[in-house]
């Protein structure tokens, strides 16, 4: 089963993209801000992070830029999810290292074809 770290201040956020991964058969774990996901990651590193941008304590460019440097055994694909939408947030988020780029509000079809885009469905 592949893993899944959902990344979000918003409990509503997170519960809704847990009850879709968990429909595609992923394993889910959540984060509330890049701190907790950081610490996560280190612990057990997911297949695949839904990540935020904007959070308190480590926003989700700073969480990026941090598990970049981290050393872990397998690199994690990365998918933005948030309510930016400018291509100058896209085109950051991009080279800072993120895999793909979902807005909010999304549904399961969108979930399911990032995954795929990132071959992870």
């Amino acid at each position: 089963m592949k893993s899944c770290l959902v990344v979000d201040d918003s409990k509503v956020i997170r519960k809704v993209a847990r009850h879709i991964l968990e429909t595609l058969d992923y394993s889910v774990r959540e984060a509330g801000d890049g701190r907790e996901a950081l610490d996560a990651c280190i612990a057990e590193t997911p297949d695949i992070i839904l990540l935020d941008w904007n959070m308190p304590v480590m926003n989700g460019m700073d969480f990026l830029r941090a598990l970049r440097e981290t050393d872990l055994p397998k690199r994690p694909k990365v998918v933005f999810c948030t309510t930016e939408n400018g291509m100058a947030y896209i085109r950051a988020a991009i080279e800072a290292g993120a895999d793909e780029y979902v807005m909010k509000p999304f549904d399961r079809e969108t979930i399911e074809s990032k995954l795929q885009i990132v071959g992870m469905a």
